[in-house]
């Protein structure tokens, strides 16, 4: 069971990399585009990452055929999901919202339940259940830490994306001089930071710094509340972004120390 939960968690930290910190808009607008080499780059990196992961955490694993086999079809499969989504999106409008990045997401995350099976299959599905209520004594349950730190901060960011994507073209509609790229990325990466830190300060059991954090944000938006628009979507974001935040440090905070800690 160990074992599995090894997989799990090194081959899904590789699918969160690939997904999220090593694929940049301008590789995903070439693959919208149909472009061959992006989804090839895409797969490379998805096969590296997973592979170089399941090396340093899974001893040998580097150096099996099998475990080459299981990442190769892994992100085979991954590149197909992907596929299927863009064309689906691009045929239907309703298969470009928050419910295809999440149904997406599922996919490949039960395609990753799957491979870690295939790298440990001594381990029988019956036993799976026990995971939940043997998190804490696992000694591997360090590694989830950067699998949740990577989920929340940016997969979390492009599902709020998606989430108030209408209250985003409102904004642009009433707002042209905040249509530009660089202008809506800002608010992509400033939620990177503040998921980061919101989570960080409950692992470091200092809750009262999320209110700084909030505060902080807030006096530098302050001028642009004056739209109305603005702040309907800024409040919306933050408050997504945040209560994301929290849930991933309490999860933390109960893995590594057993407890969440509410005051501080």
């Amino acid at each position: 069971m160990q074992l599995f939960f090894r997989a799990l968690l090194a081959v899904y930290f590789g699918h969160l990399l690939a997904d999220f910190v090593f694929q940049p808009h301008r590789l995903i607008a070439q693959k919208r585009r149909g472009e061959i080499s992006a989804y090839g780059l895409h797969g490379l990196v998805h096969y590296l990452s997973t592979a170089v992961i399941l090396g340093f955490v899974m001893r040998g694993s580097l150096f099996s055929v099998r475990t080459h086999l299981v990442v190769a079809a892994l992100t085979l499969v991954h590149l197909l999901i992907d596929f299927g989504k863009i064309r689906l999106a691009a045929t239907y409008s309703a298969c470009d919202g928050s419910r295809a990045y999440v149904t997406d997401q599922v996919l490949h995350f039960l395609t990753v339940v799957f491979s870690a099976w295939l790298l440990t299959p001594a381990v029988p599905f019956g036993e799976l259940a026990a995971l939940v209520q043997n998190v804490r004594s696992l000694p591997n349950r360090f590694l989830a830490v950067p699998v949740i730190y990577v989920a929340v901060i940016f997969g979390g960011g492009y599902l709020i994306r998606s989430l108030v994507s209408s209250l985003a073209a409102n904004v642009k509609s009433h707002s042209p001089e905040r249509a530009s790229e660089q202008l809506q990325n800002a608010g992509l990466y400033i939620g990177w930071l503040e998921r980061f830190l919101v989570v960080t300060a409950l692992l470091v059991q200092s809750p009262a710094t999320v209110g700084l954090i909030l505060t902080a944000k807030s006096i530098a938006r302050y001028p642009e509340f004056k739209i109305e628009r603005f702040a309907e979507y800024f409040l919306i974001g933050t408050l997504l972004s945040i209560s994301m935040a929290l849930l991933a440090g309490a999860l933390l905070s109960k893995l590594l120390f057993g407890h969440v800690r509410v005051l501080g």
